[in-house]
């Protein structure tokens, strides 16, 4: 498919037959067992080929499908190991590319955004995508300074089939069930839905990828591009050249994973303590990772190099959640008393925060036995995070018989709280599959408020200096840490 398809009788025909599939191949599963063939060998083949309709589907469709798809990626670590690799091959293509749109109808969009002399703007623009996503992607160009660039182009109508996708999948969302154990999909989708609006418009994206390259520019682990121009529909931005994090995923060492890793739990808790925004779209393909600064970030570095001096190049700032004062204290206060033991207190805590709605009354004991497994990583000086700990977790929640499963049924997340959490399970679904070993708690000790009592500075802080902590990371010779950039659809 070569376009985005914006008639939504023809969106809407694409995605109601998803269910019908499923229904389809139940059948077709039943008739082989009832041919001999065994339950497990026949459970693979169904779920293989739902796996293969189903995220051609959504890759196809790009838009809204798309982003769904994109989402339910990162939490592929939580599946049965046994289940997994049939969606695995099919979830991580999402993570990367999408079919890309003509030239004429790029052509077009930079006309009526930039002007007819809109070729002016650049020494040289390249007609095939670098990149290509849910609402938009990206080409490469060298600007009229002669700078490299990403230019990043919106699809035509990606509005209305943002709108139009969300609404068709959450009428049969349950389907999605069996791809993300403990995970209800219902919640994710109206909360992509709310922000469409914010995702569609480049200039407010513009604004927040700004904020980050100003914080992030002497940083010597961290990479953001450099905004260079922008408009309704297009956004032009600085081009860094690294490594896709989806191909450390897949082919990177122990400590190149585990560095990639580490850099991801720093950004994740970092940027909103810096910047007072959180960068709310964490699936592999909005990741580079690039060499030291000043040892070469062309595209040919490959995996080469110190793993140790590896950087972090985050791209697409088109979903944030504004956190002016940083991550809310309540998480780091009830994860510290959480760790210390203190269940009454923590239980006051979540009450007060409304995680537990006043017409419930639950065992203070039961929320920490509930809690204690979920917030191991932040227990010890360093954690490996595997598929095997997540695949736990998971079916320690979804299974109805587990107490889990029932206690979290009660309990509730605030509004203000979903996309946090969204971020934080996508992050770490990332980390499973990256199997990286982390120092968690450093990040948390460094950039999370209330995770130290107040009389406990973190190592190497001193007393009174709380104003100072923003400033961790930065380079000590202060030189800009962006060479080059391309920008994730």
């Amino acid at each position: 498919m070569s376009d985005l398809p914006r008639k939504a009788v023809t969106r809407t025909a694409k995605l109601a037959a998803l269910p019908l599939g499923f229904a389809g191949r139940a059948t077709w599963g039943l008739g082989k067992r009832i041919g001999g063939k065994s339950a497990e060998l026949v459970a693979r083949e169904v779920q293989q080929r739902t796996a293969d309709q189903l995220f051609r589907t959504l890759g196809e469709l790009k838009g809204g499908a798309m982003k769904l798809g994109q989402a339910l990626s990162v939490f592929e670590s939580a599946l049965p190991e046994e289940v997994a690799g049939p969606y695995r091959a099919a979830l991580t293509k999402l993570q990367e590319a999408a079919p890309p749109m003509p030239a004429r109808t790029v052509h077009t969009v930079l006309e009526e955004r930039l002007g007819e002399d809109w070729r002016d703007l650049f020494l040289s623009f390249e007609d095939k995508p670098a990149a290509a996503a849910s609402i938009g992607q990206v080409h490469r160009a060298v600007w009229h300074d002669g700078r490299d660039v990403a230019v990043k182009v919106q699809y035509p109508g990606a509005g209305d089939a943002l709108l139009s996708d969300l609404t068709q999948l959450s009428r049969f969302a349950r389907l999605f069930g069996p791809l993300v154990p403990g995970m209800d999909v219902k919640p994710l989708i109206k909360e992509m839905r709310e922000r469409v609006a914010e995702e569609l418009d480049y200039g407010l994206e513009a604004e927040s990828q700004r904020q980050h390259a100003t914080e992030f520019a002497d940083d010597p682990d961290v990479v953001v591009p450099g905004v260079v121009h922008q408009s309704d529909q297009v956004l032009v931005s600085e081009w860094i050249d690294g490594v896709p994090l989806a191909d450390v995923i897949a082919e990177g060492s122990v400590e190149q994973r585990d560095r990639a890793g580490q850099l991801l739990a720093r950004f994740l808790f970092s940027g909103p303590a810096r910047t007072g925004l959180l960068h709310a779209d964490p699936h592999p393909g909005n990741f580079r990772l690039l060499p030291a600064a000043g040892s070469g970030d062309g595209a040919g570095a490959g995996l080469e190099g110190d793993p140790g001096q590896w950087r972090l190049g985050v791209l697409d700032f088109g979903t944030v959640d504004r956190l002016p004062g940083g991550l809310p204290q309540t998480i780091g206060d009830s994860l510290r008393m959480t760790l210390e033991g203190n269940a009454e207190a923590v239980y006051d805590l979540l009450r007060e925060a409304g995680f537990v709605k006043e017409s419930i009354e639950l065992a203070p004991d039961a929320v920490l036995d509930y809690l204690l497994p979920i917030i191991e990583p932040a227990e010890v000086e360093e954690f490996t995070f595997t598929r095997g700990w997540l695949r736990t977790q998971a079916a320690r929640i979804a299974d109805p018989r587990s107490p889990a499963h029932q206690l979290g049924k009660q309990m509730n997340l605030p509004p203000s709280y979903l996309l946090i959490h969204r971020v934080t399970l996508s992050t770490i679904g990332v980390l499973c599959q990256l199997g990286a070993t982390v120092r968690l708690r450093d990040e948390l000790e460094s950039w999370l408020p209330g995770f130290l009592a107040e009389d406990e500075p973190a190592e190497g802080e001193q007393e009174g200096c709380e104003q100072e902590r923003p400033q961790q990371g930065k380079s000590a010779q202060g030189k800009p840490a962006q060479e080059g950039a391309a920008v994730e659809a």
